[in-house]
């Protein structure tokens, strides 16, 4: 498994607070089975979390990557972004302040959960114009989705790739995300499934739940499309897959 969504940026964000904290969810992660990780921190988001890349930014990666070794997991780490849409963020992207998953055309982007979907679909067509693939960070939790069945496949059909988190799968964000989760699903709309995941207490990069509900609900083959295959894909700048 390869995990494209995850708050181990220690200090940046409501994820990781220390390194140890960030060192105890890689640990989960390696240990549930996950061979990869992009460190996404919270970015853009206004009045809050900005997270410009800078040398700061990439210095903790690299302290994070030396833990790694020193600590022998046999697990990778890759730079990204969550970031929070607005409209200034594809000039951001082309200055370097905001940036993509492990530098490829796949920024992870993220909104407002009551935003409404003329706007979102405003902010993703900007972006698609610019020349990237957006990667929506778990969209069975914004109104717009829960509300409206047929926005999974619009911005799907737009060219979006869906990232629906794992804990949404298992029930922990309410009723109607895992009802919406279960419809994006069933439909065959999700293109990766990701943890997430903000500390090594709770909401935890450990996806083997997860993993184990899809292969239940639906199949193995769609299971390893969404937590190994497409994130890989995503990963090394290639074209995902669709079922």
């Amino acid at each position: 498994m390869l995990d494209i969504h995850c708050h181990i940026s220690y200090g940046s964000d409501d994820g990781a607070q220390t390194p140890e904290e960030a060192l105890g969810m890689i640990k989960i992660a390696a240990r549930c089975g996950t061979k990869g990780i992009a460190v996404t921190p919270h970015s853009n988001v206004p009045g809050s979390y900005r997270n410009y890349f800078s040398e700061g930014v990439s210095d903790k990666l690299t302290i994070l990557r030396r833990m790694i070794a020193e600590n022998d997991l046999d697990i990778q780490l890759f730079s990204g972004q969550e970031i929070f849409m607005t409209e200034e963020a594809p000039s951001l992207l082309e200055s370097g302040k905001l940036v993509t998953l492990n530098k490829t055309q796949y920024p992870l982007v993220e909104f407002d959960f009551y935003e409404n979907q003329e706007s979102v679909i405003s902010k993703l067509e900007r972006l698609i114009a610019a020349g990237y693939v957006p990667v929506v960070a778990h969209p069975e939790r914004y109104a717009f989705v829960i509300e409206d069945e047929d926005a999974p496949k619009r911005l799907r059909d737009m060219g979006c790739i869906l990232q629906v988190n794992k804990g949404s799968i298992e029930g922990r964000f309410g009723r109607m995300p895992f009802r919406a989760v279960f419809n994006i699903l069933e439909h065959e709309l999700a293109d990766i499934v990701a943890s997430d995941a903000h500390s090594p207490y709770m909401r935890t990069p450990d996806m083997r739940g997860a993993h184990e509900a899809i292969c239940s609900e639906f199949s193995f083959d769609y299971a390893d499309l969404l937590f190994s295959i497409n994130p890989a894909r995503v990963i090394q700048g290639k074209e995902i897959i669709r079922f």
